[in-house]
């Protein structure tokens, strides 16, 4: 059961993170904020391999639900229930697409955007590229990290927080280099000429592909059914 998200295709992911906006639109009172986070807490707990990266991504969508708590109850007439609504909106709107982009397989999307959603096959491989180098960012920032050290530079402390500009622009200059490593490679490939292109792996739907998306579904629709009722 806890590795049934890293099992489903990416598409059906998308299905759960996309159907999660559309039901956060439905969390008009507490009691349907709390019932909706409740029900995906209890999907989350069930079915994600890493309760550490959800309680990561939990924390930044609680982060940007507290601001806009903040606003809401400064700007709107001291109400404590309404900036807690709007709070729980955020949340339910934010988390479970958060959790579900960390096991998405840029690899698997390209080929379920091109074969299933019919989508050109360039603008589709450019996608996938880019989304491989985003995916080693975090790589490059570790490969930078070991080279300080090994000079000598010392990045304990306050000489951690004045690292921090120097870092960012090697990582930048990284990502550039790879970047264009990545369009000669792509280009030498005939991604630039090719009309009609065929994909190494197949990308099928199966039955547990569609329980994930009938569950992001049903989670969606949750709030407003509650709403409604």
């Amino acid at each position: 059961m806890r590795s049934f998200v890293t099992q489903v295709n990416p598409l059906a992911l998308l299905v759960v993170g996309v159907a999660s906006v559309f039901g956060s639109l439905a969390v008009r009172d507490l009691d349907t904020g709390l019932i909706a986070l409740g029900a995906y807490l209890v999907a989350v707990l069930l079915l994600t391999p890493s309760l550490r990266y959800a309680a990561l991504c939990l924390a930044f969508a609680a982060f940007a639900g507290l601001t806009v708590a903040w606003s809401t109850w400064r700007l709107g007439g001291h109400d404590e229930v309404e900036a807690a609504t709007a709070a729980l909106r955020i949340v339910v709107l934010a988390w479970p697409g958060s959790v579900v982009a960390g096991y998405v397989d840029p690899v698997r999307l390209g080929d379920h955007l091109a074969q299933n959603l019919r989508l050109p096959a360039r603008p589709v491989a450019a996608t996938t590229g880019a989304m491989q180098q985003l995916g080693s960012l975090t790589d490059a920032w570790s490969q930078i990290t070991r080279a300080r050290r090994a000079r000598g530079i010392d990045d304990r402390g306050w000489g951690r927080v004045r690292s921090i500009g120097p870092m960012t622009f090697a990582l930048l200059v990284a990502s550039l280099r790879g970047a264009s490593s990545r369009a000669v490679a792509m280009d030498a490939r005939g991604f630039a000429t090719a009309q009609g292109r065929t994909w190494a792996e197949p990308a099928t739907w199966t039955r547990l592909d569609v329980a994930a998306a009938v569950l992001g579904v049903a989670l969606a629709a949750l709030p407003l059914a509650l709403h409604l009722t």
